[in-house]
């Protein structure tokens, strides 16, 4: 039977202690994209959350964000430079002092990209549509450019080798780029990159191609590489269902080694409309019995966290790391009834929320919320926080457990 506290050990060898994950979170809290002092205080704080830490969606390329911004100093971290090494090699060191995993989320946010608008550069996408729920312009990326760019997740990949990162993660959820590139609303191409269901599988298993040769080359052994997925996307018109993202990822899985697939979910047992089974329960066809299955959702205690792993190998918890870092530990050592459920000013101290972090979820607009939020209302900071980072680009609220990473 399984329990919470079991080791689990991926294919290539490494280990973490328990089944507790914590999923990216962007922290808002980069410099130019450069690591920040509170960055670094804030992933010191919850160095005890999980046996697996899962940094914030990076951007791997200058045009692939930032997304989700709106100050200078409240940025998304980037890795597209060596300059960026040092404060991410920091970053690695702080995560892994008591002995977990640290893992850096790679991403291009494609058309997602919304402070590069404001700072009046282009924004790209897999096709140059009018998207409605963005005030700015989207261009269509040429072939030369998504080469570029495939060649920058193996150059990001490097460089999260040198800075001591156990693994990578690549971000091929919440519509970002790799997901753009699949979905067939998005994707109106008609050359190797789109058109038919299986090009429209073609950037992801060429950038997935890329990381994997060049940890092959450079990293460690026990390198851990996952890579995380919508199930579904479902707007007023459909982009891919359950039915073709398990082909996706039935054909990753079938090429490449992952030790991981990390469902981006809004509730840890969510179901398609059309299945009795839940989206963890219907994806593992398609991964074998060497891959690791990660769900996340909306678990915020140890009742939850046991449950969900009823579904699946690993469980990621989100929102209750950020109320009580060391969630992880508390449940390794027997003592998840100690677990801290509300949010409050000492809570903030304890976590080091950024202040990004504190902006946000001091809006009372914000959903979901943290429990116990009415006690840092006054921390809010009115008039800096922009409707678009209370709410995405596609109009839906932020789901912390699948946050914007």
């Amino acid at each position: 039977m399984k329990t919470l506290q079991d080791s689990i050990i991926f294919r290539h060898g490494a280990k973490i202690k328990g089944r507790i994950v914590q999923p990216p979170m962007l922290t808002n809290s980069g410099n130019d994209g450069y690591v920040t002092q509170d960055t670094l205080d804030y992933y010191a704080a919850c160095s005890q959350s999980a046996g697996m830490i899962i940094v914030e969606y990076t951007t791997v390329s200058e045009n692939g964000g930032p997304s989700r911004s709106w100050a200078r100093d409240r940025e998304q971290l980037t890795i597209y430079d060596d300059k960026f090494k040092p404060g991410m090699a920091k970053l690695a060191t702080v995560i892994k002092k008591n002995g977990n995993k640290a893992l850096l989320q790679l991403v291009h946010t494609g058309r997602e990209a919304n402070y590069l608008a404001q700072l009046g550069q282009p924004v790209y996408a897999p096709s140059a549509i009018d998207f409605s729920f963005l005030d700015y312009d989207v261009h269509e990326l040429s072939d030369t450019q998504i080469k570029k760019i495939i060649e920058d997740f193996g150059s990001a990949t490097k460089r999260a080798i040198d800075c001591g990162f156990d693994g990578v993660e690549i971000h091929g959820a919440n519509h970002y780029l790799i997901q753009q590139f699949f979905s067939k609303w998005s994707n109106k191409r008609n050359d190797f990159w789109g058109g038919s269901l299986e090009k429209r599988m073609n950037f992801a298993k060429a950038v997935t191609d890329k990381v994997f040769k060049t940890a092959k080359k450079y990293a460690p052994k026990d390198f851990i590489i996952g890579y995380r997925i919508s199930p579904e996307e479902i707007h007023d018109t459909v982009g891919y269902t359950w039915h073709e993202s398990t082909q996706l990822i039935k054909t990753l899985t079938s090429e490449f080694d992952f030790d991981y697939i990390h469902l981006s979910l809004p509730e840890y047992n969510s179901k398609p409309n059309d299945s009795d089974k839940s989206f963890a329960e219907l994806f593992q066809p398609a991964l074998g019995d060497a891959v690791k299955e990660i769900i996340v959702g909306n678990i915020m205690n140890e009742s939850d966290a046991e449950d969900a792993i009823r579904y699946a190998d690993l469980v990621a918890v989100g929102r209750a790391t950020l109320i009580d870092p060391q969630f992880g530990l508390k449940i390794q050592e027997g003592r998840g009834n100690e677990i801290i459920e509300k949010i409050s000013p000492e809570q903030v101290k304890k976590s080091h929320l950024t202040p990004g972090l504190i902006n946000i979820f001091s809006d009372p607009k914000m959903e979901p919320h943290l429990s116990g939020r009415e006690s840092i209302y006054d921390l809010h900071q009115k008039g800096t926080l922009d409707e678009s980072v209370i709410k995405n680009g596609t109009g839906a609220s932020y789901n912390l457990d699948n946050f914007k990473k």
